[in-house]
Parts: structure tokens; C-alpha cells; sequence
């Protein structure tokens, strides 16, 4: 796998790149935002690996920039920044997974394998359809009664799970191994904040709703009879 590592801490990013060589993977490194974002879009990698806080042009700004240049590249953001609201804040830049510092190397090695698994499983992926509500996982687009809905990377992962699931109750546990591939503290609110997220976005301002709450057992994509 061709990796790109952006992380200014020289000993950081020389303990991973030696790491993940003797994985087998190539890891570029670069030392700073702008020269992670310039390499990030003129060369063809398997997976970035982004610190949040970089000189130059932030994670979260360098995050931004990949995806508006439609690179389907996987991005795992490797940050000191641990709170929820940061989580919310790398992973609605469009950051596929995020990893706290102090890590286990495990642990990053897991995330690496997990994302590369989810790249190659994608084409495979059929259009999915609930009522009029349609997601296309080639082509990241998501329809609602003909409109286009725009929807961050990890909205789009959870509604993709949900519709994946639909008519079955999946619990906050399930969301979290499927769509998150990470163990966030039990008592986090970060997927009812996702799930409020993808309410206001497919169900606001359409009938019937979708996303429903069963309570103390987690989320079901349905229609609801009658």
C-alpha cells in the first residue's frame, strides 16, 4: 500500500514510517500542510494518514481540499485532539476514521486494514432504495424525492449502513464496529449527533420519515406502515 504521511513531529513520523515499512506499505512523508496537500493531489495514493494540527494549511483545511477535488482517497486523521467535537469536526471534513494520540501501533495497523478493505469492497456496491430515497456508493450521491442531498463523508457512511440494515434495528454498538471501526467511549454522544445530522438532511423536509429511534435498542431505516 502507498501511504502518505502528513505529521510535523520528525520523530513521529519517523517511528511510522519505519513502522508501516516493515509492513510492506511505501510511506511518503510530508512535513507540513501545504506540501501534504500538494502531494495529496498529484500523486496517486492508497491511503493518507493526516496530523490535525500542521504548519501551513491545517488537517482539517487539508481534508477539505482532497475531497473538493473528488480523491476518493481513504483519509485517517492521527491527531492529539480527543474530544468529541473534534471527532465531529475531522470527520465531517471528510476524514474516513480518526485516531487519538497517545495510539497503539495495533491499533493503526487495524484502522489501515479496515479502510483498505472497505476501498476494495466498494465497487461491488449496489444502488440502494428506500421510499423515494436513493444512495449511490460509486458515485457518492444520495437522492430524496429527486433532489439531491449533500452529505458529509461520515453522514453518508451511516446512512449507507442504515439502508444497508434497513428494516432490521441496528444498536449504537453495531453503528459504531460498522461505520466507525473504532471504539469510541460508551458514553459519547457523537452518533446521536450524526443521527440528528442525517434527520434534518432526509427526513425535515420530506414524508414519510425514514430514520427512526427505538429506545435502549438503537436505529432502523424503515417505512412505517400505516
Amino acid at each position: 500500500m502507498k501511504i502518505l504521511l502528513v505529521e510535523d513531529e520528525p520523530k513521529v513520523a519517523a517511528f511510522l514510517q519505519k513502522g508501516l515499512s516493515e509492513q510492506t506499505h511505501s510511506v511518503d512523508i510530508a512535513a507540513d500542510g501545504l506540501l501534504g496537500l500538494r502531494q495529496a493531489l498529484t500523486t496517486s495514493y492508497d491511503l493518507i494518514i493526516l496530523d490535525q494540527l500542521l504548519p501551513g494549511l491545517s488537517g482539517l483545511e487539508v481534508c477539505r481540499q482532497v475531497r473538493a477535488h473528488n480523491t476518493g482517497v481513504p483519509i485517517l486523521m492521527l491527531t492529539a485532539l480527543g474530544e468529541t467535537d473534534d471527532k465531529i469536526r475531522g470527520l465531517d471534513a471528510g476524514a474516513d476514521d480518526y485516531l487519538v494520540k497517545p495510539f497503539a501501533f495495533q491499533e493503526l495497523l487495524a484502522r489501515i486494514r479496515a479502510l483498505s478493505r472497505r476501498r476494495q469492497e466498494a465497487p461491488s456496491q449496489p444502488v440502494l432504495r428506500l421510499a423515494d430515497l436513493t444512495l449511490d456508493p460509486m458515485s457518492k450521491q444520495v437522492m430524496r424525492a429527486g433532489q439531491p442531498i449533500q452529505l458529509t463523508a461520515r453522514e453518508f457512511a451511516l446512512l449507507h449502513y442504515l439502508l444497508r440494515n434497513q428494516g432490521r434495528v441496528v444498536s449504537r454498538v453495531d453503528i459504531l464496529e460498522h461505520v466507525w471501526e473504532t471504539s469510541f467511549d460508551t458514553g459519547s454522544n457523537v452518533i446521536d449527533v450524526y443521527i440528528n445530522f442525517l434527520r434534518k438532511k432526509i427526513d425535515k423536509e420530506f414524508s414519510p420519515k425514514l430514520i427512526h429511534t427505538l429506545v435502549g435498542m438503537g436505529y432502523v431505516a424503515k417505512v412505517n406502515e400505516g
